[in-house]
């Protein structure tokens, strides 16, 4: 079991805290898991099996528990009045109304109220606004490259390695499945259950043929530029009609349940928020593998799609950076200020260009914020007038 050892730190440093912590993230990203390491770890530290109270929504055990009203009393009679308690809702999003639940055991002094959920509704309308202020979010992703390597004997080809990372899935139950039948067959149901019963359950959509179509036009077309009107006129034109609000209302549902992730446009020079122009980005390259199959696999977006997801790991407020006519790929904002990243598969070729085309967005921003280029090849740490070139594989092994 791959211990999650940053999601678990967060856990532990919010203990006790007055807030509920919220675990959000996709299907199957370990966020159960995650409940159960801490639950070692409380215990191992001189907490009693008495004052864990663990309700896994999902599990048959409880079905009955349907209402808000349900939930409260089932966790209320098993509260000790004399000792801190800990308060585990997994999957608590199939509750109608929990937030009162939630909200109820939250303000009793000795409950300690930790839940999960696989869509972002976790976290909107009613919730927003009953626990506003009292809860803080932790946003979980399936497995970083360096905690897919970590089970792998240290003398593995770090290239074979990525190569298995971004085919074979970083959701954590993939590295248990050796066949590749076996892998496929487990991310198709991966996906099903997002599309079909988290999507199209929630939001009745009638026409699953053509929300799974969007899905895979999303996924062929990750890190580009993308607007609800391209998508629904290459669509149409390819014989598939579909309007641009229904576009947008399937992109919202998609981005909910974290199949993907959508971030907005930036002008560095005007200093403000572009509206249109965005690019989304798939959670698991491993699942875009398992509906798209390798022949239409691009590799430079692929590696742009792992790079995202890691400056979001590492807490990054991230844009895409406009510069004039040309574009950097992220603007990452952290508590240190403000990153600069362009990514490219590789800037080796036989007269430069590559490099110098790769360079030329980062080189027109005029302040003084680090400036990155991350690349494939094997070269030694360069700097271009400030810019620094790093291997990609080991920015995303770095501590």
């Amino acid at each position: 079991m791959i211990k999650r050892q940053e999601y678990l730190n967060c856990l532990i440093n919010f203990r006790e805290k007055q807030l509920i912590k919220v675990v959000t993230g996709i299907r199957r990203c370990g966020k159960s898991t995650l409940f159960e390491l801490y639950q070692d770890y409380l215990k191992s530290n001189g907490v009693a099996v008495e004052q864990i109270i663990s309700v896994n929504l999902e599990d048959g055990e409880y079905a009955d528990i349907e209402t808000s009203k349900q939930l409260y009393e089932y966790v209320q009679e098993r509260l000790l009045s004399n000792k801190q308690m800990y308060v585990f809702l997994d999957e608590v999003q199939r509750v109608s109304e929990f937030q009162k639940a939630v909200d109820s055991l939250y303000v009793k002094k000795n409950c300690d109220v930790y839940i999960t959920g696989s869509n972002a509704f976790l976290l909107s309308g009613e919730l927003a606004t009953l626990l506003s202020g009292r809860y803080v979010e932790i946003k979980m992703l399936p497995l970083s490259f360096k905690e897919y390597i970590s089970v792998f004997p240290v003398n593995t080809n770090i290239d074979r390695l990525y190569a298995d990372y971004i085919q074979n899935s970083s959701f954590p139950y993939a590295l248990e499945l050796k066949r590749p039948k076996d892998r496929r067959l487990y991310l198709q149901g991966i996906y099903d259950t997002i599309v079909l019963k988290d999507i199209v359950a929630r939001r009745r959509f009638p026409d699953v043929e053509m929300l799974q179509s969007v899905v895979r036009f999303m996924f062929h077309n990750i890190g580009s530029l993308c607007s609800t009107k391209k998508i629904a006129d290459t669509m149409t034109s390819a014989g598939r009609k579909i309007s641009v609000h229904t576009v947008e209302s399937y992109l919202s549902a998609l981005t909910d349940s974290f199949i993907l992730y959508k971030i907005g446009r930036y002008d560095i020079k005007g200093k403000q928020h572009l509206k249109t122009g965005d690019k989304y980005y798939a959670a698991d390259i491993g699942l875009r593998y398992a509906l798209l199959g390798t022949t239409k696999a691009d590799l430079g977006h692929i590696l742009e799609n792992i790079v995202f997801l890691e400056l979001l790991r590492r807490g990054y407020e991230i844009y895409i950076g406009k510069v004039g006519q040309t574009e950097v790929d992220f603007i990452a904002i952290g508590d240190e200020g403000e990153e600069y990243y362009q990514v490219a598969y590789t800037v080796v070729d036989a007269d430069g260009q590559s490099l110098k085309r790769e360079l030329a967005p980062l080189e027109a921003i005029n302040d003084h914020n680090p400036k990155y280029l991350l690349t494939m090849d094997h070269t030694p740490l360069t700097s271009h007038n400030g810019i620094k070139q790093v291997n990609v594989l080991d920015w995303l092994l770095k501590e």
